[in-house]
């Protein structure tokens, strides 16, 4: 009797040894600091068996975690606690819903919009920091370079246009940025659900905690500025370490590169130039101080455009890539090399 007693506690403790295994597995920590460690979506200090704090009592945040839990298969006590630690961002909801302006209308709109805008970006900073950038990740530019067929100069300068190389990715936890986007804001929430629904699968897919992730007030993350549904269909492992990581350099760089590519990049052909006046539907018109500048535009400067849907946005990274890739030549002999064999 005794011994039967005890082989069937050995086979429990057996058992339970083993679901814990199963329902926690050995994940990646080698993420940046900001999201370092395990995604502990069965762990027991984070269970909750119903929401608390900012969205306890919100309807749409259950029903979410009812459709994450049906659909993806997520533990629902785990989806309480992590949400009951998840916050309402008041400078988020004024930042997607900024208030209207209800005085009178300008006689004429204001010019120069275009030379303003231009000068955030086309800086001596952006350009010398846009070299360093090149010429200490060459190497890694090259691979994605040739890899995805991208012109380097504008993989560069859409990193340089979108975090200033790196160094503005943002400091809002995502979690908390998507959440207030998704149920405290009405304009675009389906949209902000979809991306909180992938953000989660990120994390579970990636390894890591959703609560460490940073990046801007609407849920863009890392080098290029990617969402979470971006950054599970796009985003590459370029390093070759086992996992994609946006804050990572090299990641960034191929990730961007690829996202070109699947939106119709054609390898070195123009992006655009300047015309004397409009010239058809092929013709934009940006507003300068001294006058409108018209542009004779291509295939690929509509490319730049899929990542900002603006004429502006895709002028700065053009203008910035052309200015990088000139200062590249003076500087970089052997990224000045590999220019001239392309």
């Amino acid at each position: 009797m005794k011994n039967t007693v005890c082989k069937r506690l050995f086979k429990l403790a057996l058992a339970l040894a083993l679901t814990g295994c199963a329902s926690n597995p050995a994940v990646k920590t080698d993420a940046p600091g900001q999201v370092t460690g395990a995604i502990p979506d069965h762990s027991v200090e984070d269970r909750a068996q119903a929401l608390t704090g900012t969205y306890a009592h919100s309807q749409p945040v259950q029903n979410f975690i009812r459709h994450m839990v049906l659909e993806h298969g997520f533990s629902e006590s785990y989806l309480n606690g992590l949400f009951s630690q998840a916050k309402r961002l008041d400078y988020v909801i004024r930042l997607e819903n900024p208030p209207q302006y209800h005085g009178p209308k300008p006689a004429r709109p204001k010019v120069g919009g275009w030379t303003r805008y231009r000068q955030q970006f086309i800086t001596d900073a952006h350009i010398n920091n846009g070299i360093a950038f090149w010429s200490s990740n060459a190497d890694a530019i090259q691979k994605a370079s040739v890899t995805y067929g991208v012109d380097p100069e504008y993989i560069v300068a859409i990193i340089g246009v979108e975090t200033f190389f790196g160094r503005n990715v943002g400091k809002t936890r995502i979690l908390d940025a998507l959440t207030t986007l998704a149920f405290d804001t009405q304009r675009r929430s389906k949209f902000f659900t979809s991306e909180l629904e992938n953000f989660l699968l990120m994390t579970r897919e990636e390894g890591y905690e959703p609560l460490k992730p940073v990046g801007s007030w609407a849920g863009a993350m890392g080098l290029g500025q990617f969402m979470p549904s971006s950054f599970r269909t796009l985003a590459v492992d370029f390093n070759n370490d086992g996992h994609r990581n946006l804050w990572d350099q090299h990641d960034a760089i191929g990730s961007v590169a690829h996202y070109f590519s699947r939106n119709g990049w054609q390898s070195k052909m123009p992006v655009a130039e300047q015309a004397k006046g409009y010239s058809g539907d092929a013709t934009i018109e940006l507003s300068a101080t001294n006058g409108s500048e018209y542009w004779r535009v291509h295939p690929n400067f509509k490319v730049i455009k899929k990542y900002n849907n603006s004429d502006k946005y895709a002028m700065a990274v053009h203008q910035l890539a052309q200015a990088i890739k000139r200062g590249i030549y003076q500087s970089d002999n052997k990224v000045a090399s590999f220019l001239a064999r392309r």
